[in-house]
């Protein structure tokens, strides 16, 4: 039997994730398939044939983008011109638009179907971003239930598959034995401290979110501190921050187990993004914090990108701000103290956050792999692939 081949491209830990589970999902259809791309640990674990790994991808910001935009450029036309010269059954590209996006649509013009795994957040900023979709993209597989009614709108063909998080973690979530995984005491708070999965983003979030931890820790002084990191890269620039900012703090620092941190937390301090939804999902109370470079900042107020009320994934999901946002200058001890005081000390109220977010968390179960799967294998099946 001929092999299956379908070009993927992931650039993150979340894309990371959702590309290894579409691909063991495919394999279980699809024996002949075989996957061939930039590509994380996760789907390097699932047999990928990788051309590049996904940290040369894992850029955020404009201003950021610019500074490493020749390379991007470079490795963009070498995989083009590499799918080009073999054309494969299909593409995949998970998330990262701003690389993605021009790559499905060059494919789609050689006649390769594409899917784009993950809407691109028009619904919440640079909505002109739609057209580009449209003309790039074959099927778009949404992880969030807004977004499908969204870009019908717009006249994308878009497949709601909910999001793997949500069918993956339970409903329930056991505290206690989550504390004894970690030598956490139970019977003691615990703040689990999430700043971010890039080194950009824990370089600026450490020190307003271990100096918060310290100023909290005088007022808790049984506080334990909990900070789950997602890899050595990440750990050394925290610790190192940390140690300057705040020396006498003893964080439990854990790797790659973000959801056993939040399972022993009583309140989450979190950097905005998937990490939101994770804490939603653990039934956690949180305050979110986050700092972009102040000339991206900037240019995206003063060119009115943003859309929405809310841009913490948690609060948007919840349509009410159940998690305070605390954003660029507001993300400072002063200001993301005094509502983590508040969590603390209202169990009641952490209560009544946790049954709300266990309602959103019900609604979402899906097993998505299976669904994107299905969906792959009818567009696949439509263009003769298969």
């Amino acid at each position: 039997m001929e092999p299956l081949r379908i070009g993927i491209v992931a650039a993150e830990p979340s894309g990371d994730l959702l590309a290894a589970g579409l691909m063991e999902a495919l394999r279980a259809e699809l024996p002949n398939v075989q996957f061939e791309g930039i590509a994380g640990p996760l789907m390097q674990a699932e047999g990928v044939d990788t051309w590049e790994p996904m940290d040369s991808l894992s850029v955020m910001g404009l201003f950021e983008v610019l500074r490493h935009l020749p390379r991007l450029l470079r490795l963009r036309a070498r995989v083009l011109a590499r799918w080009r010269d073999t054309p494969p059954a299909l593409f995949i590209g998970v998330d990262a638009p701003d690389f993605n996006l021009t790559l499905e649509q060059r494919l789609r013009e050689s006649n390769v179907p594409t899917v784009h795994y993950v809407s691109p957040t028009v619904w919440a900023w640079r909505t002109g971003r739609v057209k580009k979709i449209r003309r790039a993209v074959d099927l778009l597989l949404t992880i969030l239930p807004f977004e499908k009614a969204f870009l019908a709108r717009y006249r994308v063909a878009a497949h709601y598959v909910g999001h793997p998080l949500a069918a993956e973690m339970p409903l329930d979530v056991g505290r206690k034995a989550a504390c004894a995984a970690l030598s956490l005491d139970p019977s003691r708070p615990v703040l689990a401290l999430l700043p971010g999965s890039r080194g950009g983003e824990v370089g600026r979030l450490t020190r307003p979110f271990v100096a918060t931890a310290s100023a909290l820790t005088d007022r808790l002084p049984d506080l334990q501190l909990v900070v789950p990191l997602v890899n050595e890269r990440t750990r050394d620039l925290f610790l190192a921050q940390q140690a300057e900012e705040a020396p006498d703090l003893a964080p439990r620092i854990v790797m790659r187990d973000t959801r056993t941190a939040l399972a022993a937390a009583d309140v989450a301090l979190v950097a905005s993004g998937t990490a939101t939804l994770e804490g939603l999902l653990s039934k956690r109370p949180m305050v979110v914090g986050y700092k972009v470079n102040a000339a991206t900042f900037a240019l995206s107020r003063m060119l009115k990108l943003i859309k929405v009320e809310h841009v913490a994934l948690a609060n948007l999901l919840a349509d009410e701000r159940l998690a305070p946002e605390l954003i660029q200058e507001q993300c400072e001890p002063g200001q993301l103290l005094p509502p983590l005081l508040k969590f603390f000390g209202e169990p009641a109220l952490r209560e009544q956050i946790a049954q709300r977010y266990r309602q959103i968390h019900e609604s979402l179960r899906i097993d998505t792999n299976r669904e994107a799967a299905a969906a792959v294998i009818a567009l696949l099946r439509e263009r003769g692939r298969v």
